[in-house]
């Protein structure tokens, strides 16, 4: 080759390297806000898979809002110190997890209905259903356990020690469950078949794991964690792949697999958004300013848009944590486009 077709070459290599990079670029931003009633704490939310509405755990109760528009639809009442959502559509029932009174909600996720309670064990926080078990996975933060609850009868079926403060659970949806092990920074590998631990890895250099998604198909975890680190984990053999920058205060990863983008919701005000170019390569396109609070996330994978809730903040006074500001909360609707 001579020189100018080699520099002509390098021209042109650079210019398509520019242009992918520019593709990368997101157009994520807040496209509304939901302006919800009531006052208190909240962690997470979730979309429904039946009906058009989002379920918020919000203080002693879960609001239940219209996804498109933010209007109340129903509650469900005496929830104390919700913490997270989680349904089971081939029995026809949602679960919230009480953290203040140790046990589960169960109600009708068509009507709303509450059906009853299930006790677990203590402080319970992430819950959602592994649709390869038929089960619901409870992380009880306090007993450093998981409580494994059959929504065909609502019992306890087994309770699984960790040796650690659970925060998030996932399935690989093929006999596997992970589970981030927030103080003493490993995920935990179960079989969902015995419902025993069957490895357990460290997270590098990620402190902290607390939000948790994974891409089924690469089999790579996404581990948001509280050094402003997101840990990418191979699913087979827990080695990490990546560790990636994101913003400060994550309790909150999704992942959509129709873009291959990874969201860290950072409770400092970001919203950290991660495009998957392969199972070993990914490009940080954007830290979406979003606002201060906003640390949890649920993803809609039908419309593709994110909800992220928060609230505004008083003054802090003598290094305490500022309160929240009376009737502030709200959701952020985060999405591409108008």
């Amino acid at each position: 080759m001579t020189r100018t077709s080699f520099q002509i070459g390098v021209a042109l290599l650079m210019l398509f390297a520019g242009t992918t990079t520019h593709a990368q670029k997101s157009n994520c931003h807040i496209q509304k806000t939901f302006h919800i009633n009531g006052d208190g704490k909240w962690d997470y939310l979730a979309v429904s898979p039946v009906q058009p509405y989002l379920y918020i755990a919000h203080g002693t109760e879960v609001n239940i809002v219209d996804k498109t528009n933010g209007e109340t639809v129903n509650k469900i009442p005496n929830t104390e110190g919700v913490h997270g959502i989680a349904f089971a559509p081939e029995f026809g029932r949602g679960y919230t997890s009480n953290g203040r009174s140790n046990d589960l909600t169960i109600f009708d996720i068509k009507t709303n209905k509450v059906t009853g309670k299930i006790s677990v064990g203590e402080n319970p926080d992430a819950v959602m259903y592994d649709v390869f078990s038929k089960k619901i996975i409870v992380c009880n933060g306090r007993s450093n356990d998981i409580s494994i609850v059959d929504p065909a009868t609502n019992k306890v079926i087994k309770t699984i020690p960790l040796g650690g403060k659970p925060e998030t659970a996932v399935s690989d949806e093929k006999g596997e469950l992970f589970v981030n092990i927030e103080d003493k920074n490993e995920v935990v590998a179960i079989d969902a078949k015995e419902f025993a631990v069957v490895n357990r890895w460290h997270t590098g250099k990620g402190e902290e794991p607390s939000g948790l998604a994974m891409d089924i198909k690469t089999r790579r975890l996404f581990a948001g964690c509280s050094n402003k680190i997101l840990v990418v984990m191979d699913a087979d053999n827990g080695k990490v792949v990546k560790e990636i920058p994101i913003g400060d205060g994550c309790d909150g990863v999704a992942f959509d697999p129709s873009v291959k983008q990874v969201y860290s919701s950072n409770g400092s005000g970001t919203l950290t958004i991660i495009k998957e170019k392969s199972a070993d390569q990914y490009i940080v396109v954007a830290n979406m300013p979003t606002k201060k609070g906003a640390r949890t996330i649920a993803l809609d994978p039908v419309t593709h848009l994110l909800y992220l809730p928060t609230a505004a903040f008083e003054k802090a006074e003598n290094g305490k944590r500022p309160n929240i500001t009376p009737g502030s909360f709200e959701v952020l609707v985060v999405g591409e486009g108008n």
